[in-house]
């Protein structure tokens, strides 16, 4: 095999399990950066701790961590990890003795830096260099004294870093979320107009075919979004305004995307001479695409003029309004045989206009994300210091409380995690110190390296730790053996061994990593105080106390993980939503009475279904990332997590419908009594399903359509239906509409109960989801 070939193959291989190379870069810059700030510190200012710092600091800062998006913000963020991990330097070396001091301050740093991810992706992806920067100093004794040198060598570092991602093989711009969304946003546009092609012109057969392969792109393209959400450690989404807009789109066209396919199944009932409502129903289907595609060519350029969205929006609005002007231009003529047969073809006769103002407020909402985004990112820089926001968007601050807050709870997997890694990182300060080993830091990133959220999943990490250590100590013990004490050697391999420390993890495997690490280790140490092959063997002593006192707290704290957890945060998940839904209604019909002005919008109600919601996501990806051999598809678990936004995004809609109503002055107690028995019978079943969740009973089976529903919500609106000039009024179409997207609600009833049904036996025989995603 020629050196060509070689190279090819390895090439090959990289690309396969590097595939946007961001392991080789990131090993690439601590391969150059590490060793040149390990010699400055120790060849050229003499000082072990500036140079056991700054090497280590370019470690965290370059090898741990791996920020996102535009260059800009990558940077700002590595410039607040320097600020906050020399902070943390800092109270290491303050609170580095007495012993008693240092366990408790490991333990009480670190439960504040895991719990501080839960309100960002961002801070989330950077906890484990910020605990270094505290494991470090606290392990290592110091005094005041010590703290010049040690922020000296941190700082070197951070300003090193800065440059290096910067001008070092700069990554593009990584956004996990934004392109996706481009071109679901895109792909949906495409599937309205075939839809409204063929549906103008029924019968053809070209134009069949066309329909038929935009609906499969445009499944394939919301797919491919949702598998990107799902796809990364952490829910990814930042405390900036952008980050936190983009996000959203992912159950917004999700949901669009259905109600696009219910929107398929109204026909015209004579194509030749449609009526004013089917007339009106497809422009804003066609303005839908227009606003669609331009949503998509604002949201592919980053501070781009929202101008022309807002235009199309516009429209789009203009074409809702006129929906609902032809709507309520519909005729209500007398009937002989009696009011019934009549306000039922009237309720029948607005299906139409209510699935284009579904589909015209699915895609305002979309939009509307996406023009926010724009204009948050056009913000100028005095604009962003002064956190300004567009719209009606709260500040970063007040969005990380709200986040952090909707942790709180003794049932909330990031809390958990979050005491479990306080917990087993203080017993390993706190061991570490009582021992007496040489290299106590050693002990500390053990534990830290190998704690997962359950039992299992530990015990096979510690396994693999263990293992690889092993490993790495006989290849280094041999390297030492052949290199014997010749120092030039060692530095020429450190680069070399920082390199394959870097890769190995992402593109071979955690037990690879431990072995690169390790002999990076030995070469290092051997620079600092010559010890030949023995440092391995105190390495293998460390990381085996590491790894016991993370598999002691992994069975002693929730060891069985987020399945325990992953019942109740579905079950809390869907009771938040469905009294978010009642509170909807409840603000809608309140609209009918003189006391609305009094009755506000259930912001509260709001906030509370999303945090549930969010808490289900950390559940849901915990599960997902602990080991076991589990084999349901992730198409039916996540169906189940997908029926939460379903139900939260139908209750946003009847408050975006009541939102526009007048309020009127007279009470509608016979329309009131119909749709609060709707909600009271979701409530009922949703309810059922919460409890069977958390009690593992069997689940409820899902309430059929009831053709007397629709019967006796015509007649409680017969009377309000005419405007005295023969024509429907809005407040009888807007009734009449919130019964129909509760019934929505209803039919996700059977959308939900399989796979919940399949979640339970998954859950109860502990097997690991896998394979292709579709929400629900």
């Amino acid at each position: 095999m020629t050196s060509e070939e070689v190279r090819m193959r390895a090439a090959t291989w990289l690309k396969r399990h590097d595939p946007d190379y961001s392991a080789l870069r990131r090993a690439g810059r601590a391969a150059i950066v590490m060793p040149l700030l390990f010699a400055f510190g120790g060849l050229v200012l003499h000082d072990p701790q500036v140079a056991t710092f700054a090497a280590f600091g370019s470690f965290a800062m370059l090898l741990l961590v791996d920020f996102t998006g535009p260059l800009v913000e990558r940077v700002q963020a590595q410039l607040a990890l320097a600020v906050v991990g020399a902070v943390l330097v800092c109270l290491g070396t303050l609170a580095s003795r007495p012993v008693w001091l240092s366990a408790v301050a490991m333990a009480v740093v670190a439960f504040a830096v895991l719990f501080a991810g839960s309100v960002s992706s961002v801070t989330a992806s950077a906890s484990t260099s910020l605990l270094l920067a505290f494991i470090l100093p606290v392990t290592l004794p110091g005094t005041v004294a010590s703290l010049g040198p040690r922020l000296l060598g941190w700082g070197i570092a951070a300003a090193v870093a800065v440059v290096a991602i910067v001008a070092l093989w700069p990554a593009p711009a990584r956004e996990p979320l934004r392109g996706p969304a481009v071109d679901a946003c895109r792909a949906l546009a495409a599937r309205l107009r075939a839809e409204a092609a063929a549906m103008l012109r029924a019968g053809n057969p070209e134009l069949a075919a066309e329909r038929d392969r935009a609906i499969g792109e445009a499944d394939a393209a919301v797919d491919a979004l949702h598998t990107a959400f799902l796809r990364t450690p952490y829910r990814p989404t930042g405390l900036s305004t952008s980050a936190r807009t983009i996000v959203r789109l992912v159950d917004e066209l999700n949901w669009l995307n259905s109600v696009i396919a219910q929107f398929d199944h109204v026909r015209i009932p004579n194509a030749a001479t449609p009526g004013p409502v089917h007339v009106a129903a497809f422009e804003v289907k066609s303005t839908a695409a227009a606003v669609l595609e331009e949503g998509a060519a604002l949201l592919a350029r980053h501070g781009g003029d929202p101008a022309a969205l807002e235009r199309a929006l516009a429209l789009l609005v203009e074409a809702r309004t006129g929906v609902e002007a032809a709507t309520m231009a519909l005729p209500v003529a007398a009937d002989p045989d009696g009011r019934h047969r009549v306000a039922d073809d009237i309720v029948t006769a607005l299906d139409p206009g209510f699935r284009a103002q579904e589909l015209a407020q699915a895609v305002e909402t979309v939009a509307g994300n996406i023009a926010l985004t724009a204009r948050a990112e056009r913000r100028s820089w005095w604009q962003r210091a002064l956190g300004r926001q567009p719209g009606d968007l709260a500040g970063p601050v007040a969005v990380a409380a709200e986040r952090a807050s909707g942790f709180i709870g003794w049932n909330s997997v990031w809390l958990r995690n979050s005491i479990r890694g306080a917990i087993a990182l203080g017993l390993a300060v706190l061991l570490a110190n009582l021992t007496g080993v040489q290299h106590s830091f050693w002990v500390v990133l053990g534990t830290l390296s190998v704690l997962r959220s359950n039992a299992l999943s530990t015990g096979q990490t510690v396994l693999r730790g263990v293992v690889g250590t092993a490993v790495g100590v006989l290849l280094g013990a041999a390297a030492m053996v052949a290199i014997g004490d010749n120092r030039i050697v060692i530095w020429f391999l450190l680069p070399l061994a920082i390199l394959v420390a870097g890769i190995a993890p992402a593109a071979i495997s955690f037990a690879a990593g431990q072995a690169a690490f390790t002999i990076l280790l030995v070469l290092l140490f051997n620079l600092i105080a010559p010890s030949g092959w023995t440092v391995g063997l105190i390495r293998i002593e460390d990381i085996a106390l590491g790894c016991a006192v993370s598999l002691v707290v992994g069975l002693l704290f929730w060891p069985r993980g987020a399945a325990a957890s992953l019942r109740q945060a579905l079950a809390e998940a869907y009771r938040e939503s469905i009294r978010y839904l009642a509170a909807t209604v409840a603000f809608g019909l309140g609209r009918c009475e003189m006391t609305a002005a009094d009755q506000p919008e259930p912001r509260q109600q709001a906030l509370r279904a999303a945090a549930a919601a969010r808490r289900l996501d950390d559940a849901f990806r915990t599960y997902l990332g602990e080991r076991g051999a589990k084999q349901r598809p992730l198409a039916e678990v996540s169906a189940s997590v997908g029926g939460v936004a379903g139900v939260r995004l139908a209750s946003d809609a009847i408050l975006d419908l009541w939102r526009r109503q007048e309020i009127a002055g007279e009470e509608r107690a016979s329309a009131r009594r119909s749709l609060e028995a709707s909600v009271e019978r979701l409530d009922g079943w949703y309810g059922q399903l919460a409890t069977s969740l958390v009690a593992r009973e069997p689940l409820p089976e899902p309430v059929p359509a009831d053709p007397a529903d629709r019967h006796r919500l015509a007649d409680v609106v017969a009377d309000d239906l005419g405007d005295g000039t023969g024509h429907i009024v809005a407040r009888a179409v807007r009734i009449i509409w919130t019964g129909d997207y509760l019934d929505v609600v209803r039919r996700l009833e059977s959308v939900i109960v399989g796979p919940v049904h399949a979640l339970g036996d998954d859950l109860a025989a502990g097997r690991r989801v896998s394979g292709g995603d579709r929400a629900g």
